[in-house]
């Protein structure tokens, strides 16, 4: 089976492939004050708990954008498996003209956009996802990786105001029913939700004005599901793609 190990600074997820499906997935939270040891000893419990046993991994491949946990996460493997896993790079991208890749992309952006080029080779896509950061990453049909625009996610910019406000609330982020609020909560939840439709709206607008062509809008991360009913311009809703496109690395490397 293959281990997948996406590191991301919120969180880390990992998952289980068997060759045909997804068959396991965690989500634990990325602390840098871990040591490898700790990090151990919870995969090691994820997976028994799952009725795995390490010695089924027989591949595995690790995307960090977190240089402190990167080699945590590597003994990690090494320990759980005895094997060396895969590190993805802007080397190790199918499907993507390497001498188009920024040198400051991030890997999880690289295997989203690994993943829609399978998914959409024909297409000019967008990948919006929706994590710690907002993401949009652009690849051509052509496989050219265009670039990608990056703002606040939904739930650092509600952490942000509540850490730096002093009558702000935390609130969970759900769709309200009103635009004009009659209380904080629903105050803030329609000042973010709707807010980020016309972020969204607008960013798409300017990246296809610039592409000079229409694009399939792809999205992706925890807030996904929540948010995408609310603009009309994404196309569909693809929770794992991330794991897919380093699935897809995985097996291009292997």
């Amino acid at each position: 089976m293959l281990l997948v190990v996406d590191i991301g600074n919120t969180h880390v997820v990992m998952a289980l492939h068997d060759g045909k499906t997804w068959v396991a997935d965690w989500r634990i939270y990325s602390d840098q004050k871990k040591t490898s040891d700790e990090y151990f000893v919870v995969v090691d419990r994820m997976v028994n708990h799952e009725g795995f046993s390490p010695t089924d991994v027989d591949r595995a491949i690790i995307c960090s954008v977190v240089p402190n946990l990167t080699r945590s996460f590597q003994k990690v493997v090494r320990t759980l498996s005895g094997i060396e896993p895969l590190m993805v790079s802007h080397d190790t991208a199918p499907g993507i003209k390497r001498e188009t890749i920024p040198g400051e992309l991030g890997y999880d952006l690289l295997a989203n956009a690994v993943a829609v080029r399978h998914l959409y080779p024909k297409d000019n896509c967008v990948v919006l996802d929706f994590g710690t950061a907002l993401t949009f990453t652009t690849v051509t049909k052509e496989g050219d990786l265009l670039g990608a625009a990056i703002a606040p996610g939904l739930i650092t910019a509600v952490n942000s105001l509540f850490h730096n406000t002093a009558q702000i609330p935390q609130v969970m982020l759900k769709v309200p029913k009103h635009a004009i609020g009659r209380d904080s909560d629903e105050s803030i939840r329609s000042g973010i939700m709707f807010g980020y439709v016309g972020l969204v709206k607008e960013l798409i607008e300017r990246i296809e004005a610039e592409v000079g062509a229409a694009v399939r809008v792809v999205a992706t991360g925890g807030l996904s599901q929540t948010i995408a009913p609310l603009i009309a311009r994404i196309d569909q809703v693809v929770p794992q793609l991330t794991l897919e496109g380093l699935r897809l690395i995985a097996d291009h490397l292997k």
